[in-house]
């Protein structure tokens, strides 16, 4: 596996098929980023597919730990919203936080998957510690300064690879996707 590779690309959380992508390659446990993954940058709002999505995997069985760099308290909030554990501080692409989080919520390297947003922090931290990574768009545009110029990287690396269209995405009587 090359370090900066995503094992998979989606353009966001709700595209991942839970059955297929998650349980299907036997992934009960997902190391989850937080910010531009599931909290948008701009409003720090979970978008409502993204919450639905994060119910419906919970439902089916599968266990969340929030993996955050972030050094405010955003991602204890969230975590105690949401009720996930959380690692924050994570200093990602370093393992310890990966292996941390794995720890917290009973994960083995054969059923954990890291999803996040970013090749330098969590797809290359992923597999640093062994663990496949689902890279996903960033929910919108907004990112930090220095987010912004490794965006230009993450560019040049990508090439011409596109995310993967979303299949079987189910939807409740009147939602939007």
């Amino acid at each position: 596996m090359a370090l900066l590779t995503p094992d998979r690309y989606f353009s966001r959380i709700s595209s991942v098929d839970i059955d297929r992508d998650l349980l299907g390659c036997g992934r009960t446990h997902v190391l989850l980023d937080i910010d531009n993954t599931i909290l948008t940058r701009d409003t720090h709002e979970i978008p409502r597919d993204v919450g639905m999505w994060l119910g419906r995997a919970r439902e089916a069985g599968v266990a969340f730990c929030l993996v955050s760099n972030n050094w405010h308290d955003t991602p204890h909030r969230l975590g105690a919203e949401l009720a996930m554990p959380v690692v924050a501080k994570a200093m990602k692409p370093l393992p310890p936080a990966f292996i941390a989080g794995m720890r917290k919520v009973g994960g083995t390297r054969r059923d954990t998957v890291v999803i996040g947003d970013q090749l330098a922090t969590d797809v290359l931290g992923a597999h640093a510690a062994g663990l496949p990574a689902y890279m996903l768009q960033p929910l919108v545009e907004q990112d930090l300064p220095h987010t912004l110029l490794l965006r230009n990287v993450e560019r040049v690396i990508l090439g011409d690879r596109v995310p993967e269209p979303a299949v079987n995405i189910q939807k409740t009587e009147g939602e939007r996707l």
